[in-house]
């Protein structure tokens, strides 16, 4: 990942509330309906040979109820004889049926190594299918919702190899032509593993676009894959089609197509070929060295040297510059000197403007020089750490900030993957641009806040979970925290059952629900309409934030889990409930 940036989530302050003082029980009634299904929900159990944790995550755990971010309060499932049902809530108290709004041509049943039937809403007029055979679907749907003359219409139908589900897909226009872009989750045996779990993830990108303008046919353009070793928590193309975002506990790489190989050895040979360094360079606290090897035939004349504060190029004779690019600081450029030595080589000193300033490198992205570090520096960094390892736990308990101790954190702070890192993909490079090391921000659930941005994700900041926003197109303010629930971080990790988490794209709220029956709802804290005291710091408190706790009348286990501002959907193989979290404006 040489060359990515790495960049750090910055958290808004205005956004935290560091006197939060915890969710109050709330006995208050929650209003929820039931609706009975003419047939059972297509769950896909696990195959025996789909044992290992990528599988459990990736599909043991898959969410099979969809909600359409384009249209409110609008969620669709897909039932076991491949019919795609739809449910629109306009009024709780007079809900309708589910209604069929397409049907799979293919019988789902037919296919032994299938997986669960997924679905994506790319846009308000555009749906991805895909059966869990191998194959998409890309199915122009006409402006969904409560409208009973919809018709769903495919425009696309490929097989694409093994069974995958669709873990994200967008509707864009690019040169003109209308273009979808789709990602299909896989895990695949991997023959080569032989000391993990004898898989690997791969998240295939496929972008599908119109032939000609108004021909209404589609085509494969593009077809690309990355290879991973765990099931991504996060993964999404931006809107414009031009890059990817991944969160993930181990780092995916693109695969090469076989020209791409071809051209990697053709410059690895050209590689080889200059494998000495162009240039050498020491530095000191007040100066730098650089020297370069002079070819025989080179004589002062032929050397011409352009010094500026930020910039240096070195060329000679008429040939292209040798050394030229921004250097890391800036320096006293009128102070700065070359010579020719005895060895036939050209030193170059430049004075730091900064003194005292270690330089990581001499020219911004410039790896053709190798830095020669003097071994005084050496011992003088060694000092400088030596207070980092010790044989002793606190050889020195009198200082402010005594170490870790691993033993005061409670069971619930701890969590398996803390090496979790988000990365974004550039499409066209097929590198990694940004790279951010999650550490023990734990990932937590993802949202659509607005439809025509990338999803939201939630992570967890110390006790609390942080809502961030990507904007692909603000290089500046590439992922922006907008939203704060208070302590949902440490709620959230004592909760052993939980099975999804949710919030309200307005973030009036956030939910979870465990395998079987019971929901949790953490509000937002509200102005109270009394006065209320805290007796232990005898003063007024102003807001609370209340808890609530729904238990459904289902012995089935939840399948699905969707909320929307005013309500929370619950999918059971049978049944599908609402709860009525907010009332309407």
């Amino acid at each position: 990942m040489a060359g990515a940036a790495h960049c750090s989530l910055q958290a808004k302050r205005l956004l935290l509330d560091p006197k939060f003082e915890g969710y109050k029980l709330s006995l208050e009634p929650l209003a929820c309906y039931q609706l009975g299904l003419d047939a059972a929900v297509a769950e896909v159990q696990l195959r025996d040979d789909q044992y290992t944790l990528d599988h459990m995550r990736a599909f043991g755990m898959y969410n099979y109820l969809h909600l359409d971010s384009w249209y409110q309060d609008n969620v669709y499932y897909v039932d076991q004889f491949g019919r795609v049902m739809n449910l629109s809530v306009t009024l709780d108290t007079a809900l309708q049926k589910p209604r069929e709004v397409f049907r799979l041509p293919t019988d789902l049943t037919a296919c032994d190594n299938r997986l669960c039937a997924s679905m994506h809403f790319s846009s308000s007029t555009w749906v991805t299918l895909s059966d869990g055979t191998g194959r998409l679907y890309l199915i122009k749907s006409g402006k969904r919702g409560n409208s009973a003359s919809e018709k769903w219409e495919i425009v696309f139908n490929e097989e694409l190899g093994s069974p995958f589900i669709v873990a994200h897909s967008i509707s864009f226009v690019k040169s003109d032509a209308h273009s979808l872009a789709v990602l299909l989750l896989r895990v695949e045996k991997d023959d080569l593993d032989t000391k993990g779990s004898g898989f690997h993830v791969t998240l295939e990108w496929v972008t599908v676009a119109e032939r000609k303008e108004g021909d209404h046919t589609y085509e494969i353009i593009k077809r690309r894959v990355l290879r991973g070793k765990s099931v991504p928590h996060y993964a999404a193309i931006e809107p414009s089609g031009d890059g990817l975002m991944i969160v993930s506990h181990k780092p995916f790489t693109f695969m090469q197509s076989e020209s791409d190989k071809l051209e990697e050895n053709d410059d690895a040979k050209v590689s080889n070929e200059k494998k000495d360094p162009l240039y050498y360079w020491q530095q000191t606290e007040d100066d730098l060295t650089i020297t370069i090897h002079l070819p025989q035939d080179i004589t002062k004349d032929d050397i011409k040297i352009h010094f500026s504060p930020d910039n240096i190029c070195v060329k000679l004779k008429d040939q292209p510059p040798l050394v030229e690019g921004k250097l890391y600081s800036s320096v006293d450029h009128e102070s700065c000197t070359w010579v020719i030595r005895e060895d036939r080589s050209l030193e170059i000193s430049l004075i730091k403007k900064n003194e005292g300033s270690r330089w990581p490198e001499l020219i911004i992205g410039d790896t053709r020089g190798e830095f020669i570090m003097d071994p005084s520096q050496c011992s003088e960094i060694a000092e400088s750490l030596m207070h980092l390892t010790s044989e002793v736990m606190n050889p020195n308990p009198e200082k402010e900030n005594p170490p870790c101790n691993a033993q005061e954190l409670e069971e619930c702070d701890a969590f398996l993957e803390d090496g979790a890192s988000l990365c974004r993909f550039d499409g066209n490079t097929l590198k990694v641009t940004h790279i951010i090391n999650l550490g023990s921000n734990q990932y937590l659930f993802s949202v659509v806040v607005n439809p025509k941005e990338m999803p939201c994700f939630c992570l967890r900041h110390d006790v609390d979970a942080l809502l961030w926003q990507p904007h692909s197109d603000q290089p500046e303010n590439m992922w922006e925290h907008i939203a704060t629930f208070n302590a949902l971080g440490y709620v959230q990790a004592s909760k052993q059952d939980k099975k999804f988490m949710a919030c309200a794209p307005d973030y009036s709220y956030a939910a979870l629900c465990e395998c079987l029956r019971r929901v949790f709802i953490y509000r937002q804290p509200t102005p109270l309409a009394t006065v209320l005291y805290n007796r232990k710091e005898g003063r007024q408190v102003g807001q609370v934030a209340k808890q609530l706790v729904a238990t459904l009348e289902a012995n089935d286990p939840i399948l699905g889990f969707q909320a929307t501002s005013e309500r929370l959907f619950v999918l059971t193989t049978k049944t599908l409930f609402l709860i009525k979290v907010n009332s309407g404006n």
